[in-house]
């Protein structure tokens, strides 16, 4: 910038002290004022001297600067938050900035300074905070101008004071990516529980609302899709709120999709899906616990469940049986009357599971309870046997109506018990099983680190899933599917040794919390599952299945319906998982053609896409109050650059103002005596010997 100079102002530097030059006025004033009440005909060339000689002696004197122009600084601002990428709204916002960046270079004196809005995870476009950020070392009186490139969804703007915008008066002009004012319709939850208790519902709140739409009136088609089930249409009234109820099925979490038809001309259709996560817990586990007769492993089962907090037990053990006659008083053998009534006919479907360990049939359940057992199961109950020795003799439950149930029968009702040490061993499929994979202490390749047992019972027609098994080949533990129910036969009594540690011991407390969690259903002890979820930024596939085959090729489909093929890699026996990028927010599922799976992508930043409309109506009130402007990049662009006064017009149809700030910095300062003493001294001889002369006459 060039120099120049300039007067900056008038300076008084009095020769005499400040209060002497005070009583000097005074006195001339006096003596000016007596001659004028006299009528003294050179009282005015009096009052000339006077005037000459007060004037010199307060030192007066010009100050002249020498100074150096400065550059206007104009702020330019690009929003790169995530509203930003919908559509070709980062096209248009890239092309305006190139084109500023431009037009400023051509224009001299501008110093245009660039500054990006990045994502700020839950707070929104923080556009005004990335503008103070940039004006922390920028006078406020050589700012020119802001420029703003946005879609006009921010979330920090200021109240506006008396003073106007926090950076002076310097207009804010917005370059808004779009054609004009948008509409969107969006599906908005007002209220979704995070859990749900297994069994019952949860309730559901939402509403569909227009946005930049004036009068809002009509009705719109809401689908409901809840994890694989079939989905719900209904048609709703546009700014009202609805209550759904979600049944909660299964422990776990369940997803709940809401999506709405979209409204004609809106910008985009993100916000027409809503995705609830409900996480299904189970609030009691109540379990009947029936011993057969008091052994040393009954305490296993009852430690096991008085160590989880969330279970109910109910456990009864029958300490006389009816062919036992000895002649004790009952009084003093029964602590209670064993309430089979209660238990089999009236309350039995309250109960989650049933352990029968060591039970026998010897006339303490009729044959009508043990039939409604077995119905227990088929329509969706929990049963574990734990048999002993009473499992291979006339009184096993296997020769009841129960034995429907049962996944094996005994090989000899007479002496099918085999006795001798082993150590139980996991069979292929059980390495398949979650029940029995990777057990603590197994070992694949050769013998297992557990304690050994002792003796176990001989089945045939065995009809289930073998998960592990004696040294002999002889079934140890079988799963199986009765109807909608899961039953599960453990042919031992022994499991109690490893919970003494007996030669080591065994994982019994995390193989018996596995099998009954999977008698329970829950998700993760399934067997042949095909699981989907969020990890990070991901989208990590599971397949577990009992088959010996390849890994499966699954579909993916992402929010937007788009579908792509992903072959599983194994990672373990049954086991095999895969990884793909998953940034697009909504449900994904994966299928294997039998098979679905869902997982959820929630919003980095929900705040900034809770309305997906370009706008000035957010931006207008700083926009006004700084005589700035809006421009709408689509499909003109961005406008012309002008330098403009301060005072005056800042903006048109298809230009931009920036005012000038006249900045400069002073490189030299003059001084320049108004009335040095060899002018102010005759000047004032002058006048007196005027004075004197035209009184005198």
């Amino acid at each position: 910038m060039p120099l120049h100079h300039a007067i900056a102002s008038l300076r008084f530097q009095p020769l005499i002290p400040a209060w002497l030059l005070i009583a000097l006025a005074l006195v001339a004033v006096l003596g000016v004022a007596l001659a004028l009440l006299r009528r003294a005909r050179g009282a005015w060339l009096r009052l000339l001297a006077f005037a000459v000689l007060l004037f010199w002696l307060a030192g007066p004197s010009l100050v002249e600067e020498t100074r150096q122009g400065l550059p206007d600084i104009a702020l330019l601002v690009v929003d790169r938050t995530a509203s930003m990428r919908i559509g070709n709204r980062m096209e248009l916002a890239e092309r305006a900035r190139e084109a500023v960046q431009q037009a400023a270079s051509r224009l001299g004196g501008l110093d245009l300074r660039t500054v990006e809005v990045p994502d700020t995870p839950g707070h929104g476009t923080q556009l005004f905070a990335a503008i103070n950020r940039a004006l922390a070392d920028v006078p406020h009186a050589r700012l020119s101008a802001v420029i703003a490139i946005t879609d006009g969804e921010v979330h920090d703007v200021p109240k506006l004071t008396a003073h106007g915008a926090p950076w002076g008066n310097a207009p804010l002009h917005v370059l808004i990516p779009a054609k004009g004012e948008e509409i969107e319709r969006r599906i908005h939850i007002v209220e979704a529980p995070s859990f749900g208790v297994v069994g019952h519902s949860v309730g559901l709140r939402y509403m569909v609302e227009d946005l930049g739409v004036a009068h809002p009136s009509a009705t719109a088609r809401v689908t409901i899709r809840r994890g694989g089930e079939p989905p719900l249409t209904e048609s709703v009234p546009v700014g009202q709120m609805q209550a759904l109820e979600i049944p909660i099925t299964h422990a776990g979490p369940s997803f709940v999709e809401l999506h709405v038809e979209p409204l004609p001309g809106q910008a985009a259709s993100l916000n027409n899906r809503a995705i609830v996560t409900i996480n299904g817990v189970r609030d009691r586990l109540r379990v009947l616990l029936v011993s057969g007769e008091p052994y040393p492993g009954e305490r296993t089962w009852r430690r096991l469940m008085k160590s989880d907090p969330s279970v109910d037990l109910v456990h009864f053990t029958i300490l006389r049986p009816p062919e036992k006659d000895d002649l004790t008083p009952l009084n003093e053998l029964a602590l209670i009357a064993f309430p089979v009534n209660e238990l089999f006919q009236l309350k039995i479907r309250q109960f989650d599971l049933i352990i029968l360990d060591r039970f026998q049939n010897r006339g303490i359940l009729p044959a009508a309870y043990l039939h409604n057992i077995a119905d227990y199961v088929r329509g969706g109950g929990a049963l574990l046997v734990s048999a002993g020795p009473e499992f291979a003799s006339i009184a096993s439950l296997a020769a009841t109506s129960l034995g429907e149930v049962l996944p094996a029968n005994p090989a000899d009702l007479e002496d099918g018990t085999v006795v001798g040490p082993f150590r139980p061993l996991v069979t292929a499929l059980g390495a398949r099983h979650p029940v029995t994979a990777n057990l603590p202490g197994w070992q694949k390749d050769g013998a297992p680190h557990w304690g050994p047992w002792y003796r176990h019972e001989a089945v045939t027609d065995v009809h289930g899933e073998v998960v592990m098994q004696a040294e002999d080949g002889q079934p140890l533990l079988i799963l199986d599917r009765v109807g909608k129910g899961r039953i599960a036969l453990l042919l031992s009594d022994q499991i109690w040794l490893w919970s003494r540690g007996h030669q080591g011991g065994g994982p019994q407390g995390e193989l018996l919390r596995r099998l009954i969690h999977w008698l329970m259903k829950e998700p993760e002890l399934e067997e042949n599952t095909l699981t989907a979820r969020i990890q990070g930024e991901r989208l990590v596939i599971t397949e577990r299945t009992l088959q010996d085959r390849p890994p499966a090729a699954v579909t993916i489909t992402d929010p937007n319906g788009a579908r792509r093929q992903q072959t599983l890699n194994p990672t373990g026996p049954g086991e095999s998982e895969a990884s793909v990028p998953a940034t697009i927010p909504g449900v994904w599922q994966v299928s294997d053609g039998t098979r679905s799976a869902f997982a959820a992508v929630g919003t980095a930043n929900p705040l900034e896409l809770q309305d997906l409309r370009a706008t000035a109506s957010k931006l207008a009130p700083v926009v006004r109050a700084t005589d700035g402007s809006v421009h709408w990049l689509d499909p003109n662009g961005a406008p012309e650059l002008r330098t403009v006064d301060r005072i005056g017009t800042r903006s048109g149809a298809n230009w931009i103002g920036l005012p000038r700030t006249d900045g400069y910095v002073v490189t030299g300062v003059a001084v320049l005596p108004l009335l040095p003493g060899w002018v102010a001294l005759p000047l004032m001889l002058g006048f007196v010997l005027l004075a004197w002369r035209r009184e005198g006459r």
